[in-house]
């Protein structure tokens, strides 16, 4: 079982700079998919940053310009750098990750979320 856990959320005011994490645990093969969604009250999840074994990266266009999405291949661990940040990105933060394990197969794992507040 691939285990995902999230950090770096927290308050800040807007403008402000945070950096999530999301380190991922167990035998795992190869990653083929990061991606990070959020979830804000009362709203759907939405995708917000995407970013493939290739290195093409794909961003929701609320977050264009401001976040960057990057990845440490030796740590297993997938990074969200938010800049500029706006009230609007108050939201619970999730990552993804989609690949293979090195025994039982294709797994994709979300991590517990992790809190982001913005005050304006």
């Amino acid at each position: 079982q691939v285990q995902l856990v999230e950090s770096g959320g927290g308050l800040v005011q807007a403008g402000g700079s945070l950096r999530l994490s999301c380190a991922a645990s167990g035998s795992i093969r190869s990653i083929n998919t990061m991606a990070w969604y959020r979830q804000a009250p009362g709203k759907q999840r939405e995708l917000v940053a995407t970013l493939t074994s290739g290195g093409s990266t794909n961003y929701a266009d609320s977050v264009k310009g401001r976040f960057t999405i990057s990845r440490d291949n030796a740590k297993n661990t997938v990074f969200l750098q938010m800049n500029s940040l706006k009230p609007e990105d108050t939201a619970v933060y999730y990552c993804n990750l989609a690949g293979y394990r090195s025994i039982l197969g294709w797994f994709d794992s979300w991590g517990q979320g992790t809190q982001v507040n913005v005050s304006s």
